[in-house]
């Protein structure tokens, strides 16, 4: 086989993977994205394989974090890929948030195609336990803190569009009313 031949193939297998990928993740309108998630009880071989498989999937979409209602699963657990080393919290708590507040745009992969300004503290202090169950405890700071936080509000049932401006939530959701009248749901993306 050319190389060629093998990077289309390639490129053809990454687009069917992140069809298959999105078809997992749950978009806005889904009652389950408004849920407040449950503590894990059971760190067990089906928590570590939940794990593996939101692993995959935030990878394949492609986005940077994952939160298990946006899969359908109400369990209070997320995964985040900021280095190139996936990481997974369970059952999280945040506190000792910076004073010092950044406003970015941010994209969900629940809310596909958009982008609208949020503002979040630049750091905070991270409670959680890996799935083994082993504590952790951290302070994130920069694109680590923002993907934490944007994640952790999925557990809460809070999305992007709860934490941006009433003009830019407008907006967004306008462009999402028309890219789904246009048959484009979901065709563009990426996201946290």
């Amino acid at each position: 086989m050319t190389q060629t031949k093998q990077s289309e193939r390639d490129q053809l297998d990454l687009s069917r993977r992140e069809r298959e990928a999105r078809r997992d993740i749950r978009v806005i309108g889904d009652p389950v994205l408004r849920e407040h998630a449950v503590a894990v009880i059971a760190f067990d071989r089906g928590l570590r394989k939940l794990a593996k498989r939101m692993i995959r999937v935030m990878h394949d979409a492609p986005g940077l974090g994952l939160a298990a209602p946006q899969i359908g699963v109400l369990q209070r657990m997320l995964v985040y890929d900021v280095e190139e080393d996936p990481r997974v919290l369970v059952n999280p708590q945040l506190d000792e948030f910076s004073a010092e507040i950044e406003e970015t745009d941010e994209g969900c992969l629940s809310v596909p195609g958009v982008t609208m300004p949020v503002s979040r503290p630049v750091g905070l202090r991270v409670r959680a336990f890996d799935a083994d169950g082993e504590p952790l405890e951290f302070y994130a700071e920069g694109l680590e803190a923002r993907v934490i936080q944007h994640e952790f509000d999925h557990l809460e049932g809070v999305l992007i569009v709860d934490r941006t401006s009433r003009s830019a939530r407008a907006a967004a959701l306008r462009e999402l009313r028309d890219r789904e009248g246009a048959g484009l749901h979901g065709a563009v993306g990426g996201g946290l």
